[in-house]
């Protein structure tokens, strides 16, 4: 459901990863699960929880447009930014003749159960574990 893009921030050359916020469907303003999103993610500092940088705008149509009946609803786009990561474990396990050793799948599971750790030990629970939500970079 969410458009994830990958950018260069400007002053730095840092590569990061945009998630755009869905505002299409959206008859309240911002939407609740973005709200929510947000809040847990500015709270969590962790190596093994993905950083939530920023959240950044990019500008809407020109002004004629605006002029319609849905004119007064924000036309842009609305991003969160993240540190960038290579790869998802799904993308990753799909790729043919693609078999992870017993140190890698020891490596991974010990830093996703570090990172489930620290999220509950701090009131967060995740309730959408699979493998595309599993971030790695190549480090």
């Amino acid at each position: 459901n969410w458009q994830v893009y990958m950018a260069r921030e400007l002053q730095t050359g840092e590569i990061v990863a945009l998630k755009k916020i869905r505002m299409d469907n959206e008859k309240e303003g911002f939407p609740i699960t973005a709200i929510r999103e947000i809040k847990i993610l500015k709270k969590l500092h962790h190596e093994n929880v993905i950083k939530l940088k920023e959240i950044v705008t990019s500008p809407g149509p020109e002004k004629e447009e605006q002029g319609r009946p849905d004119g007064n609803k924000y036309k842009g786009g609305i991003y969160m930014v993240f540190e960038y990561m290579d790869h998802d474990l799904t993308g990753l396990a799909d790729r043919p003749g693609m078999r992870f050793s017993v140190p890698q799948i020891k490596c991974y599971m010990r830093q996703l159960l570090t990172g489930l750790h620290y999220c509950h030990v701090n009131q967060v629970l995740h309730r959408d574990i699979k493998g595309s939500n599993l971030l790695i970079d190549n480090e």
